[in-house]
């Protein structure tokens, strides 16, 4: 397993544990929230079996199948984004502002990535609903490696 960095864009936009809120159809369970809680204290895109490690501890009994469960709420929800990188295994991420994500293919780290307010062209009557922006390349860590041991 790889380890990534808990970078994160000083303006990313996480609701506070008080305003938290699954609407009228789900109850925020003590589950729910060690999940949800997970992703807001160490915030690098993890995956489910991730977020399991980390919560199995706090929550004895809880078991992957929930945890799956817990994600697939907080997103119906939209407490958290659901990331998909290539094949790759969705990873969940708390900033619900309007971000894209840089993925490092040397180690493995996915940084958010602010963009920029600018109007693209689109074809005539489309309205954008959602938007979904993935750069890859490497990090300053493996970039910086990458050059000592060309030279």
């Amino acid at each position: 397993m790889t380890r990534r960095s808990s970078h994160h864009p000083v303006s990313a936009e996480v609701p506070s544990p008080a305003a938290l809120s699954l609407g009228p159809e789900f109850r925020l369970t003590k589950q729910r929230r060690e999940v949800y809680d997970s992703l807001c204290e160490q915030r690098d895109h993890p995956t489910a079996t991730e977020v399991f490690i980390r919560v199995k501890d706090r929550v004895p009994g809880i078991s992957l199948a929930t945890v799956y469960n817990c994600l697939e709420t907080l997103t119906h929800s939209g407490l958290v984004k659901q990331v998909n990188l290539d094949r790759g295994p969705s990873r969940y991420c708390p900033n619900l502002k309007e971000h894209g994500h840089i993925h490092c293919e040397s180690c493995g780290t996915i940084y958010d990535v602010d963009l920029p307010e600018c109007a693209m062209p689109l074809p005539r009557g489309y309205v954008v609903s959602r938007m979904d922006l993935s750069l890859r390349g490497q990090c300053p860590a493996c970039s910086k490696a990458a050059r000592i041991t060309r030279h």
